[in-house]
């Protein structure tokens, strides 16, 4: 009787420990690429990583896995890095431009912008997901990323509840910080993709034996 309890015991702190190690794993190589350069690989990384878990490869050297993720997609995902950051600094820019203006004219542009802005964090959220998991075109990973969240928004919302959530008990408890702040995001948002993946993929399957 106390063979089972004590088992499923260690296995939690297992994974405790793995989690842990995964984000002090994603914390340095991101500090060690000066975090503007390193961020971005150590993300992807990251999310390679929680995939293979999710995906029931759960005996991967995680070590080895993530630096030769690091290394493979270190200039690839800097690019696409690249492109977030200069769309997110447009969106900024474009901020302090409404604010010189008056009327009718800020209240549409504001909610244009905000529109804009929404769809930008919706691509972002789901762009790291669809980029481990599948191999596109360049364009076609902001746009999978984009329709994945818009597509979904049941899911979506699901999903800012879960990071709300998770950012709330991390600055509650910020000691858990240097631990689990990254890996958790990443499997809020790991696991819901891989639900949209699925369904995806059931969806395709019917419609080929219909057809």
């Amino acid at each position: 009787m106390t063979a089972k309890p004590m088992g499923k015991l260690y296995t939690i702190c297992e994974w405790i420990m793995k989690l842990a190690y995964i984000n002090l794993l994603w914390i340095l190589f991101t500090v060690s690429g000066l975090v503007l350069f390193g961020f971005m690989p150590a993300t992807v990384a990251l999310f390679t990583v929680v995939r293979k878990w999710f995906m029931k490869e759960t005996d991967i050297p995680i070590w080895k896995t993530f630096f030769s993720i690091y290394k493979s997609e270190f200039l690839k995902s800097n690019i696409y890095g690249l492109v977030f950051v200069l769309a997110g600094a447009m969106l900024y820019a474009d901020y302090y431009l409404i604010l010189n203006l008056d009327g009718i004219i800020r209240i549409v542009t504001t909610s244009i912008l905000l529109l804009i802005s929404c769809l930008y964090v919706i691509t972002l959220l789901f762009f790291f997901p669809v980029y481990v998991h599948y191999h596109l075109k360049f364009i076609d990973y902001f746009k999978y990323s984009f329709f994945l969240g818009v597509l979904n928004i049941h899911i979506l919302l699901l999903v800012l509840l879960g990071l709300v959530a998770d950012i709330f008990l991390l600055l509650y408890v910020p000691g858990l910080l240097p631990f689990f702040s990254g890996v958790s995001v990443a499997c809020i948002l790991m696991s819901s993709s891989i639900l949209i993946f699925q369904r995806m993929q059931k969806q395709e399957t019917n419609n080929v034996v219909a057809e």
